[in-house]
């Protein structure tokens, strides 16, 4: 099961770097597919914050340029490695207890977690591929069968 996610996480920071990459490349991108890329990294570092039982700093919607992205990123990804490499498939039933940005309390197990994060980004990058597209620019192609056939990532 850790070597599942080992792998799922990989495929999210080859993703992530795709869908950066095809904002950079539209040199003036949309908006909105700017907004959706800072929030995407923001939580990735707000889930790993929970699993890891710390306050988070980072707003959930962060105003970051295309750089602070790129940095957010390599930070991020790294950070998750780190942390994932520290688990055992024991931990994957280990339940935590968070509050929401809303100010609401739950619980889930580390298993729901991860696939979780792994899930938002994939629904996220299509709303960038989308904002691109609209404005006349190439998305990256990002879906995980593409990247796993052709052994982009991991």
């Amino acid at each position: 099961m850790v070597n599942y996610f080992l792998q799922r996480f990989a495929y999210t920071s080859w993703a992530d770097r795709e869908a950066l990459a095809s904002l950079e490349r539209a040199q003036t991108p949309p908006p909105r597919a700017l907004q959706i890329m800072g929030h995407i990294i923001a939580a990735e570092q707000l889930w790993l914050d929970r699993l890891r039982n710390q306050a988070s700093t980072t707003p959930v919607w962060p105003d970051w340029s295309l750089t602070q992205c790129a940095a957010a990123i390599e930070q991020t990804h790294a950070l998750w490695q780190a942390y994932l490499h520290s688990l055992t498939v024991d931990d994957m039933a280990v339940r935590i207890f968070y509050v929401s940005v809303q100010g609401e309390k739950f619980s889930n197990e580390i298993g729901e977690v991860l696939t979780h994060v792994v899930t938002h980004g994939a629904y996220h990058r299509g709303q960038i591929a989308a904002e691109l597209r609209r404005a006349g620019f190439a998305p990256a192609m990002t879906d995980f069968i593409h990247a796993a056939r052709n052994k982009l990532f991991g």
